[in-house]
């Protein structure tokens, strides 16, 4: 009898196969979760800059040091970010472009920050991690991208 053909080694496989299996499914809720995760830390950190817009242009004029913008711009092209950007991700709607937008956003807000403690820069890097796994993979089959882009995909064919 050789190794491969150990019953052992056999019924570990399938229960690794299994697992696999299992987890598989389990993706389109992984997708589901990490865009509403992502989605509403973003879209609650948008809804307070608008509840006082003088102190949000305030915060970007003295501690969000924003390179190459002034600071009402910033804060007005950051606050939109952070408003629409979040509804797209959450529905899986143009998921990858909503996924990298706030990848950006997250990641112009880490720079513009002069000084940030340790736990928020982890949070960054958390919301970093997942809005890139979004961008790379993809929004998932549990998204509105799913039912509309074979349809444009459809009609951008020539005739």
């Amino acid at each position: 009898m050789t190794t491969i053909d150990s019953p052992l080694l056999q019924k570990g496989v399938q229960l690794w196969s299994r697992l696999t299996v299992a987890l598989e499914a389990l993706q389109p809720l992984a997708a589901l979760a990490a865009r509403i995760y992502v989605g509403q830390v973003f879209f609650m950190s948008g809804l307070t800059k608008i509840r006082n817009w003088e102190t949000t242009v305030a915060l970007f004029t003295d501690e969000y040091k924003v390179p190459l913008l002034p600071p009402a711009l910033a804060a007005l092209m950051g606050t939109t970010g952070e408003l629409l950007l979040p509804v797209l991700l959450v529905l899986g709607l143009g998921g990858r472009f909503a996924a990298l937008g706030l990848f950006v956003v997250n990641a112009v807000a880490v720079i513009s920050l002069s000084e940030i403690a340790p736990a928020a820069l982890q949070g960054h890097i958390f919301w970093g991690s997942l809005l890139a796994g979004l961008a790379i993979y993809g929004p998932g089959p549990w998204s509105l991208e799913r039912l509309v882009w074979p349809r444009l995909a459809g009609s951008a064919r020539p005739a």
